[in-house]
């Protein structure tokens, strides 16, 4: 569906991103604040934000989907742990049901927001783009207007993703790709495949070339923590059966998120004991000769970085089936015919996977103003996890590093909903969450993870504090208490009355 922007065009709401959170947000506001006029604006040409983009085999969630689905709409497929086309199936559907797709502007991302205090609204400029990731603009331009910006974008950059500096790799001969841009097509049976990584996604990919045919080595320099689970909920389906299907989700979704913040805490409070029974599961899993102590011994507690998920244990099935080699090693340089590693082996390979992690990208890489003042992303403290200290008007959707992103995200959205309500009732133009530094301590805004990919873009996000309601907390549960029942006028947020904004000229 193509909905035509127009130059100068003012909406209530401007929601960046039409993923599974910026779906998640239109729904939110048409069902709390029907009389706001919203839109959506994708840079791609399709909805769904990751689960759209990336295509490599096997690609599904890490997450349940009772906690990952929307808290409004129940996930009704078979697995939990699902697949990545059946997960954008339901942003899709959830979409057309609420009649969402009608709001989004595809291939228009926006590239500068500029807050005028004198209009009393953000400025947007959007850039036409043309390509797959939508990164790549045709030179034409729009400016359109909006009392709210809300971005919903992820915190994944589409245009690439992380691969180290690899000597000698000019030299290899074969394929080198990274799981981001899958190629289609890509004829995976009988051929040698090495998978550079030990993250989500190689743990997800190695299974999934097996089951293609392939012959396929993962080569990790780091082991990580890896368990399994079963890809249907038990219970889940039990529930269907015999009671109505609202009800059913809201029970496994209460049930898969006590599970999830008991296991989180039982895992930081007592790693030791985590490590043990992650370590005796993964031996009752793997083959004799797959030696536990040099593959599944990370240097590191639980949860100091994710764990990994697979379901019904497919990679020790691989594994114990010898159609998936492990070695832990670490890569000196690419030859003619494979990788060479550091413990003198070569190993060959048609193709090599280089699923070494992702970049981030703080709001979609949009530039800020606020009023001719160019924002610094990382000089700014997050309020609740969600808004831009001396940011007016303003929030992003982020979700959980230790649970589902959504169950944050649908937190999120409520609080904004609640917020535009509360400056609605009375009369209040601008809220502006206003933080006084010199309060309180400042830390990194994502300061429980040690993962790569978190740690190479510290300087690009925002900061937090130390205490409410600067505190990003990762639990699902206390936010959920907090955000429902938090009062608006908490001294952190500035709620100002101007007068009526004049309009864009056009």
């Amino acid at each position: 569906m193509t909905v035509e922007l127009a130059e100068g065009e003012h909406y209530d709401v401007a929601i960046i991103g039409a993923g599974l959170s910026g779906i998640g947000a239109a729904r939110h506001l048409q069902e709390r604040l029907p009389g706001k006029r919203y839109a959506i604006f994708e840079a791609r040409a399709a909805l769904g934000g990751t689960w759209d983009l990336f295509r490599y085999p096997g690609i599904r969630s890490d997450s349940d989907m009772h906690t990952l689905g929307y808290g409004f709409r129940p996930w009704q497929g078979a697995k939990a742990i699902a697949e990545g086309p059946a997960i954008l199936r339901y942003i899709e559907e959830t979409a057309r049901e609420a009649g969402i797709e009608g709001s989004i502007h595809f291939r228009w991302r926006v590239t500068h927001a500029r807050w005028s205090s004198e209009r009393g609204r953000w400025i947007l400029t959007l850039a036409r783009t043309i390509g797959a990731d939508g990164t790549k603009t045709t030179g034409e331009t729009r400016e359109v207007s909006c009392s709210f910006l809300f971005c919903c974008t992820g915190y994944y950059r589409y245009d690439r993703g992380y691969t180290p500096s690899f000597p000698g790799v000019e030299d290899y001969r074969g394929r080198v790709i990274h799981p981001q841009r899958w190629p289609e097509q890509l004829d995976c049976a009988g051929r040698r495949i090495v998978v550079i990584g030990s993250g989500s996604t190689a743990v997800t990919l190695v299974p999934a070339l097996a089951a293609l045919g392939a012959q396929v080595t993962m080569v990790q320099r780091t082991p990580t923590y890896i368990i399994s689970l079963p890809s249907e909920d038990a219970l889940a389906l039990a529930l269907r059966r015999w009671l109505p299907a609202g009800l059913a989700y809201r029970l496994t979704r209460a049930k898969n998120v006590l599970a999830m913040v008991l296991s989180y805490q039982f895992c930081r409070r007592w790693p030791t004991l985590a490590r043990r029974a992650i370590r005796a599961s993964n031996r009752r899993e793997l083959p004799s000769d797959v030696a536990l102590d040099v593959h599944f011994n990370p240097p590191y507690d639980p949860w100091d970085q994710r764990l990994c998920v697979v379901p019904d244990g497919d990679l020790f099935r691989a594994l114990r089936e010898r159609r998936v080699e492990l070695v832990t090693d670490r890569v000196e340089r690419f030859t003619e015919r494979g990788l060479l590693l550091a413990s003198g082996r070569e190993l060959q390979a048609e193709v090599i996977v280089t699923a070494t992690g992702l970049e981030l990208l703080a709001l979609g890489g949009i530039q800020l103003e606020v009023d001719g003042r160019e924002v610094e992303v990382s000089a700014t403290v997050a309020y609740r996890g969600m808004m831009l200290s001396g940011v007016p008007n303003m929030a992003f959707a982020m979700g959980y590093t230790n649970a589902s992103w959504t169950l944050k995200c649908d937190l999120t959205c409520a609080f904004v909903c609640r917020v535009l309500a509360y400056m609605d009732t009375h009369g209040y133009t601008r809220v502006t969450p206003r933080l006084n530094a010199a309060e309180i301590e400042l830390r990194p805004f994502i300061d429980d993870l040690s993962s790569g990919y978190i740690l190479r873009a510290r300087d690009r996000f925002p900061k937090q504090g130390d205490r409410r309601p600067w505190r990003l907390r990762q639990n699902y549960l206390l936010d959920r208490l907090e955000l429902a029942r938090a009062r608006l006028d908490d001294g952190a947020l500035e709620f100002v009355r101007e007068r009526a904004a004049a309009p864009l000229a056009r």
